[in-house]
């Protein structure tokens, strides 16, 4: 099975600084191949990543900055440009900033990659034209390595090895039959249909007053300044811990997840179009003048969403069932949240608030959010249909038709 290891690397300022030099020339190679896609579908012509190799290679004998870092970081940019054109389009993959897109690049070739443990804390790698590098090792290789990446979080340098470590995902869960569903919210990050809550508040009240702060230090600084610059690291640093804390909550969630369920269920939320703006409302007895759209408000619950890191959790979970041997899968959202799991009557007014739900029909009461996680996974159970000795593993699964009226 192949899987991640990323460790912190030590470099010394001539490795950063050709490091930082890979890092620009992809960049560059990025936006140039990107512009030229696009500039072959303005005139209705297509053009793929052999014949941009192709054009690579000749270019190098006539710019020699492009030659001096390693030709197979170069290949791999327009490879991964290649996948992204593919899978979102030419129009909308975007382009990489200097400022706003950390440099990254990798190393494609595992056999020329050399790995040696230096005490019970370091060890270092010889990447090609970089030479012998150091890294933090936290944690066993435990395998062979495929690849390493190259990247930058801040002033920090990071290489991620990818591995196969021989093993496998096993054939049964060692919990057969258990399943939980899962709802995500805003009140609680992740409600399990057993009635457990995983909740962690990553920016204290005291770290989101420090962040506005920051920024309005930012916003009193001149643009290319050295100031700027480094208020702009302060609030980036800050950033990051919120961010480390949301992947650790993720990681931590989808263990126990993983290893405690057969059958995992969530909601197929689309997140980008939860958060989207509020359209103005223009006055018609005013031109120019706009009516009252709530804007303020859906702004607030925007950076509510997309501060639990919804879709970091799923996909976390996702990771860690390929070595336990767990399904996940998502179904349809809709009335999740106004069903109720017993008599499947479907009422709005049944959610109280944000955490009760009362049936009006039963009279059924609980938990809003276990009450929802309860349909999510009622549902999940009807599309999760193992195929039998006697049915052929291509059939198909019945319809989902739980919690239609009557």
């Amino acid at each position: 099975m192949l899987t991640g290891r990323q460790y912190r690397l030590d470099l010394t300022p001539e490795q950063a600084e050709f490091a930082e030099r890979i890092g620009g020339v992809c960049r560059s190679v990025w936006n140039t191949a990107l512009e030229q896609r696009r500039a072959y579908r303005r005139r209705q012509v297509w053009i793929g990543y052999h014949e941009q190799a192709r054009q690579l290679a000749e270019a190098k004998q006539e710019f020699p900055w492009l030659s001096q870092v390693p030709g197979h970081c170069l290949q791999q940019t327009l490879i991964d440009l290649d996948q992204a054109c593919s899978r979102h389009g030419t129009w909308k993959v975007r382009w990489k900033s200097k400022a706003r897109t950390r440099p990254s690049f990798r190393f494609p070739e595992g056999g020329k990659i050399a790995i040696e443990r230096l005490n019970r804390r370091w060890a270092r790698a010889k990447l090609p034209k970089l030479g012998w590098v150091r890294f933090r090792i936290t944690r066993p290789l435990g395998g062979t390595v495929k690849n390493a990446t190259l990247s930058r979080d801040g002033k920090h340098w990071h290489v991620s090895f990818l591995v196969e470590d021989g093993s496998a995902t096993p054939e049964r869960h060692d919990n057969p039959g258990s399943a939980v569903g899962i709802d995500r919210g805003v009140a609680k990050v992740a409600t399990r249909s057993d009635g457990r809550f995983h909740h962690q508040v990553f920016a204290r009240d005291r770290e989101v007053e420090h962040a506005r702060k920051l920024q309005r230090d930012v916003a009193r600084t001149t643009k290319g300044s050295a100031r700027r610059k480094k208020a702009v690291a302060r609030v980036a640093h800050l950033a990051r811990k919120i961010r480390r804390r949301r992947e650790d909550f993720a990681a931590k969630t989808a263990h126990a997840l993983a290893t405690g369920f057969e059958l995992i269920v969530f909601e197929a939320l689309a997140t980008k179009n939860m958060t989207a703006g509020v359209a103005p409302r223009p006055d018609p007895g005013q031109p120019g003048a706009f009516l009252p759209n709530g804007a303020a408000g859906k702004s607030g619950l925007n950076r509510s969403i997309l501060d639990k890191g919804w879709h970091r959790i799923e996909l976390a979970t996702r990771s860690k069932a390929r070595s336990t041997g767990a399904c996940v899968m998502t179904v349809n959202p809709a009335y999740t949240s106004q069903r109720c799991n017993v008599c499947t009557v479907v009422d709005r007014k049944s959610r109280e608030s944000q955490a009760v739900f009362r049936c009006t029909s039963c009279g059924h009461t609980e938990h809003a959010d276990v009450n929802a996680a309860k349909n999510i996974l009622t549902a999940g159970r009807a599309e999760f249909v193992q195929p039998s000795p006697g049915v052929r593993a291509g059939a198909r699964k019945p319809r989902n038709r739980v919690g239609r009226k009557a």
